[in-house]
């Protein structure tokens, strides 16, 4: 939280308020799951690592080992990420490295997302180190969605723990809407991971085709045309 909220209290190069980097970050409603990570990572007697190029902290901050959460963000994609560095180095040199990272992992980014990466430098660094805060909105936080659905279904199926929720009110309905709810979700991560650029360009020549060959009609139109005209064009998005 100190990593991601250093642009507020410290000025920087680029700053990035905390509404911006929510709406940058989420964008999907159902999918705000950040994976955190942080570089540089080391014991307080391992001086003689702290002395790090933007390039090595770069390659640090996307290794799985500085991740927070456990699962591979490489069994994914990332939608969006947002990089937080903190220290004295220079703006072109972290959009160089970021670019790199990218050019290099391009397929583990979202290709239909543009411009899905945002980075912020903050000039005050801890004690003379260089550090950097990593936020990741990757599909294979569905891992840990599917963990915990496999202990939490395994535990409904006995009732275990049951009943100090429903003797606060709870119903055993709402169990069961929570666990759907938690399924949809696992299935929208897959939904969007292997979704593609080709993909987006066809549904948008679609809804284009469909609009020309459907018109909606305005006060001048009858009613009852334009009501077959809508039930014809939702029959057409459905197919």
């Amino acid at each position: 939280m100190s990593g991601v909220t250093t642009c507020l209290p410290f000025p920087g190069q680029l700053n990035a308020n905390l509404q911006n980097l929510a709406i940058n970050m989420v964008p999907f409603p159902q999918l705000h799951f950040f994976m955190p990570g942080f570089a540089l990572l080391t014991r307080r007697g391992s001086q003689q690592y702290w002395a790090l190029t933007v390039a090595e902290l770069t390659q640090q901050l996307f290794d799985a080992k500085n991740m927070m959460a456990t699962f591979d963000p490489c069994r994914g994609c990332y939608l969006t990420m947002a990089a937080i560095f903190r220290g004295h180095m220079s703006m072109r040199e972290v959009d160089e490295q970021m670019f790199n990272i990218q050019n290099k992992n391009s397929s583990y980014f979202a290709e239909w997302l543009p411009h899905n990466v945002k980075t912020a430098v903050c000039d005050i660094p801890p004690w003379g180190l260089k550090i950097a805060t990593f936020i990741g909105n990757n599909t294979a936080i569905q891992e840990l969605f599917k963990r915990v659905s496999k202990h939490f279904t395994a535990m409904f199926r006995h009732k275990a723990f049951l009943h100090w929720y429903t003797g606060e009110g709870m119903d055993e309905m709402e169990f069961t809407e929570a666990e759907s709810n938690l399924n949809d979700l696992v299935s929208e991560c897959q939904q969007y991971q292997d979704a593609t650029a080709e993909e987006e360009e066809f549904e948008e020549c679609a809804e284009e085709e469909v609009a020309l060959k459907f018109p909606v009609l305005g006060k001048g139109g009858s009613s009852v045309d334009s009501l077959v005209c809508s039930d014809s064009y939702c029959r057409y998005a459905l197919l």
